[in-house]
C-alpha cells in the first residue's frame, strides 16, 4: 500500500521558518519517501506505509517538541506503481 502525507505545522512564521517547522522539514526530507515537496504553507510526501507512517510519528514527535502548537496531518491512501489503484480512487 501507498500513501501520500499532508501537513502544516504552526504557528506560523512568514519571516523566517520556525524551529518545529524546520524539524517536520528535515524529517521529512530524511525519510525514504518519494515526491517529497516542502513549501512555506504545506509539505507532501508519498511513499511505502511503513516508511510514511514511520516518518509520520517521527514528524509529530520532533515537531511537537520544537514549539509546534498544532499539526494539520491528512493521509491518502494512492495507487500502486504500474498503475494498480487504490481502493475506491479512479486511475489517472
Amino acid at each position: 500500500m501507498r500513501l501520500r502525507v499532508e501537513f502544516t505545522t504552526e504557528p506560523f512564521d512568514l519571516d523566517e521558518a520556525p524551529p518545529h517547522a524546520v524539524a517536520a522539514r528535515e524529517v521529512i526530507q530524511g525519510a525514504d519517501l518519494d515526491a517529497v515537496d516542502v513549501g512555506p504553507f504545506g509539505n507532501t510526501a508519498e511513499g511505502d506505509v511503513d516508511a510514511v507512517l514511520t516518518a509520520v510519528d517521527a514528524m509529530l514527535r520532533r515537531s511537537l517538541g520544537a514549539g509546534a502548537t498544532r499539526v494539520s496531518l491528512q493521509v491518502n491512501v494512492i495507487a500502486e506503481p504500474g498503475g494498480r489503484t487504490a481502493p475506491g480512487e479512479v486511475a489517472r
